[in-house]
This record gives structure tokens, C-alpha cells and sequence, in this order.
């Protein structure tokens, strides 16, 4: 299969930073970086599949691309978006010494959006209120048992593309259970991908407006929609309220105590409309509260309530 190419040329020190967000655990089939630092996604386009590969070339400032199949002209033409190049930090004022630095440090960070919404929002759900293990366990099994091979170079490379949406609604119920995706999740998968094409479609609307759609399917809550908004729009107001960690790392970051989600989302108000920027930079600086105890085991046992949605 012959390949596309692009040589993109930002006007600004551009690097492939925005794509770690894309990745969905060490294992994700759908994301691989080469021994050359070369960024290999698998992904179902709007027309059809592709796989992107992406590097940087050293001392020329230029990003070049190469994608193949039938999805291949779609993935080219998204590079700029998928590396921040419709990012704009007008209106963002650091504020607290630590975001000072935080900036200061990372002046030329951009948030991407890659414009397709279920590419989000399928992992998104997937990670509701389990543990990042669990999680991506399940996201693994679900693109390897029912997802395709990337197309080109994507099967040497064991890169996958996700499953379509008419896939995901035929997946029986007992499937999901031996992919430890318990009823909830399932349920609220097989609802999004009934209405994929209309869940694709909330790409050009505000992220407000994404959010109020999503939090009205069963099963899609506050947190679910902010993870589709940051990879998706490149939102930058959208923060991950109801996140086990976030909150308690920028309380930690910007005032030595913890938050909950209510004292976060207070103390981020005059930030907006830019508040996830907030995050991603006190990430960026490597801002995170120190780890104590053992790490969450997973369950042992399905269905489970989930409430983070």
C-alpha cells in the first residue's frame, strides 16, 4: 500500500507534545513510538481508516508526515489541529507563582484536538470510575477482539484502529463481561454508538454546549465529557472533575492542601475560560502530590456500580 506525505512548517517551536494525552495506557494498540522517536497512530477517520506516523526533524523545525489508507488524506490534513496549531492562549494569565514558572518553563505548549469525538469517548467510558489498569485492560482487549488492523505498515507494527460504532452496538452482553467491562459501561457504550454519527458532530459546537449533550445520555456524566472535550475540541476550560487525583494535585500544587472537587472548581473560577490550561501546565512542571500507601486493586468481581461518570 503506497503512502501520503506532508512536510508541515509551524510558526512556532512546535513539538509532539500534545499527542501523550492521545495514548491510553503502556499498551494501547492504537498508539506506538518507535526505537527513532517516530509518533504511529491507528485511526478511523471520517473516511475510513488510517494510520499517521509523525516525527520531527531535527534542526529544520518542520513536522513531517506520512499516512496510509483509505483515511490517509483526512489524518494528513489534521496534523496542525492534532499539535495545537488552533490553540491560542490569549487571555491567560498565570497568576500564582507557580503557574508563573509553570509557563515559563513550558511557553511554547499547545493543546491539540484531534475532531473526533467516539475515538474519545469510547476509552473515555471505558475508564469510568476503575482503576487505570482495569481500564486499560478493557480498552486493549475491546480494539484487539473487535478493532482492525492499521492499515500499511500498522500490522508489522501491531497497530490497531478501534472498532466502528456498528461493531461496538453488536458486541453481546456477555463479551463485555469477559473484557471486565461490567453492565454500566457496556450499556453506556452500545447507547453512544447508536447515535455515533450525532456524537461526531458535537465537534463544532462550544464545549459547554458538548458537555450538556453528552451529560444527557445515561451513563455520560461531568467527567466523561471533560476527557472528550480536552482530545476532541482541545478544549482548555475543560478540567476532569470527579478525577480521583486531579483535584487533590492542584490543591496540593497551588495551596500545600488538597482539594475535593467543589474547593477545585471554586478556586479555578478566575482562571476560566482557561482552567484545564491551569492543569496542564502544573502537570507539564511535574506538580503532583506525593504518592503514599498502595495502589487501588482492581476488582475482582462484576457488575459494579459505577458512579464516576
Amino acid at each position: 500500500m503506497t503512502s501520503s506525505t506532508r512536510v508541515w512548517h509551524p510558526d512556532w517551536p512546535c513539538g509532539l507534545g500534545p499527542m501523550r494525552l492521545l495514548k491510553r495506557g503502556g499498551g494501547d494498540p492504537t498508539y506506538r513510538v518507535d526505537a527513532h522517536g517516530r509518533h504511529w497512530r491507528g485511526i478511523r477517520t471520517p473516511t475510513g481508516p488510517a494510520t499517521l506516523a509523525l516525527h520531527l526533524a531535527a534542526g529544520e523545525g518542520a513536522v513531517h508526515a506520512e499516512a496510509w489508507g483509505p483515511g490517509a488524506e483526512w489524518a494528513l490534513a489534521s496534523v496542525p489541529d492534532l499539535l495545537g496549531a488552533g490553540d491560542d492562549w490569549t487571555g491567560f494569565d498565570p497568576r500564582h507563582p507557580v503557574l508563573v514558572a509553570a509557563r515559563r518553563q513550558h511557553p511554547h505548549v499547545r493543546l491539540g484536538r484531534t475532531g473526533l469525538v467516539m475515538e474519545a469517548l469510547v476509552p473515555a467510558i471505558l475508564e469510568q470510575k476503575v482503576t487505570g489498569q482495569e481500564a486499560f485492560a478493557g480498552f486493549r482487549m475491546l480494539v484487539r477482539r473487535y478493532g482492525e488492523r492499521a492499515p500499511g505498515p500498522g500490522p508489522e507494527r501491531d497497530l490497531w484502529v478501534q472498532p466502528t460504532a456498528e461493531t461496538i452496538r453488536q458486541v453481546p452482553s456477555w463479551e463485555w463481561l469477559r473484557m471486565h467491562v461490567d453492565h454500566a459501561r457496556s450499556r453506556a457504550l452500545v447507547t453512544v454508538a447508536r447515535v455515533a454519527d450525532a456524537m461526531e458532530r458535537l465537534v463544532v459546537l462550544p464545549g459547554d454546549e458538548v458537555e450538556r449533550r453528552l451529560c444527557a445520555i445515561p451513563g455520560i456524566g461531568r467527567w466523561t465529557a471533560a476527557e472528550v472535550r480536552q482530545r476532541a475540541l482541545g478544549d482548555p476550560d475543560a478540567v476532569s472533575f470527579g478525577d480521583y487525583h486531579v483535584a487533590k494535585d492542584v490543591g496540593w500544587a497551588l495551596t500545600g492542601t488538597p482539594f475535593d472537587d467543589a474547593a477545585m472548581e471554586a478556586y479555578l473560577e478566575p482562571w476560566r475560560p482557561h482552567r484545564q490550561r491551569v492543569v496542564t501546565l502544573l502537570y507539564l512542571a511535574g506538580h503532583r502530590r506525593p504518592r503514599h500507601g498502595a495502589r487501588m486493586a482492581p476488582r475482582t468481581h462484576l457488575p459494579a456500580r459505577v458512579t464516576r461518570t
